[in-house]
């Protein structure tokens, strides 16, 4: 499994990594979810991405126990704090920030997070208040660096000309091949000031497996066919984007590779990206996955890729 640097951190960790948005603690059964953990370490995936909303802290708590017994210098721990925890406790102020990472190092049952994410922007605080809060996080020695999810560009700006806090080394943009709006500003915002993508749903939430065929309902153990896990999914059903994606099939077919590793081989080819989340289900899924970390694909198969999914367009995640 190769590794990357998350910007200038010493933060080295595998090309693809386990998430547990919708799943872990979730729509995933605890016995089947414990599966996929064991597997992603028998494949040497050491980063495991969660935040406390998932689940409202279930998906912390489960990974607290199946991570339990493991040694923690084997893997590398995300989690994130801003969506609502409760009617009164959300946001990235002072308060919420010490209350918030507590609670989250109970529910992971450690004592320090390697990396400590900002899971959106908060609005009604002041950035400086944001920052020396997590400055003091790093400080006390509960958390080892930072990152943030889907910031504006002129936050980021602005967060890395602020001086005597600590720098975030990573951002967590959705990025794949029906996604590519971080390669606009992000990305290269990002690439100059040492701060690398962790990529969330390079899969389009399965979609981009080509599992889901436009003239079939979805497969009825499938993330689609899911009440717990299908909401936020409507902009990727849509007919002319699931036809895309079969046709992306042949593509990956001459590359050697599944249609899921031909995607994440294509997330993989930016520099910037230091590793893709993966949201697997069933142990064969991390399996497949991480098989996309040693994929070698001809750059001008990406490019026809390329062109088939910008013909879908792209439209705004619900």
């Amino acid at each position: 499994m190769q590794c990357r640097h998350f910007g200038n951190s010493e933060l080295r960790v595998s090309v693809i990594s386990l998430g547990s948005w919708l799943t872990y603690g979730g729509g995933v059964e605890a016995e089947q979810a414990r599966a996929c953990v064991d597997a992603a370490f028998d494949h040497q995936i050491n980063f495991i991405d969660t935040a406390n909303v998932y689940g409202r802290g279930a998906a912390e708590r489960f990974l607290g126990e199946a991570l339990k017994g493991r040694s923690r210098d084997s893997y590398v721990l995300a989690t994130k704090l801003y969506f609502p925890m409760s009617d009164s406790d959300r946001g990235l102020s002072r308060q919420q920030i010490e209350k918030q990472l507590d609670a989250s190092l109970e529910r992971l049952q450690t004592d320090v997070i390697d990396l400590y994410q900002c899971h959106r922007f908060d609005e009604a605080t002041p950035l400086e208040e944001t920052m020396e809060a997590l400055t003091r996080a790093v400080e006390s020695g509960k958390v080892r660096y930072l990152g943030f999810s889907e910031w504006p560009a002129d936050k980021i700006e602005a967060a890395l000309a602020m001086t005597g806090v600590a720098r975030f080394v990573s951002s967590q943009p959705q990025y794949s091949l029906l996604w590519r709006k971080p390669e606009e500003q992000i990305i290269p915002l990002c690439a100059a000031n040492g701060v690398s993508q962790i990529v969330w749903s390079p899969l389009a939430q399965g979609v981009l497996t080509g599992k889901y065929d436009p003239d079939q309902p979805p497969p009825r153990d499938s993330r689609a066919a899911s009440n717990e896990m299908s909401g936020w999914m409507d902009w990727l059903m849509e007919r002319p984007t699931l036809e895309a994606v079969q046709q992306l099939k042949p593509l990956a077919a001459e590359a050697g590779l599944s249609l899921a590793q031909f995607a994440l081989a294509w997330v993989l080819r930016e520099p910037n990206v230091a590793s893709a989340i993966v949201g697997a289900s069933r142990p064969r899924q991390v399996v497949d996955n991480a098989a996309a970390a040693d994929a070698r694909v001809d750059p001008e198969l990406f490019a026809k890729a390329e062109a088939i999914t910008a013909r879908a367009g792209q439209h705004e995640p619900a």
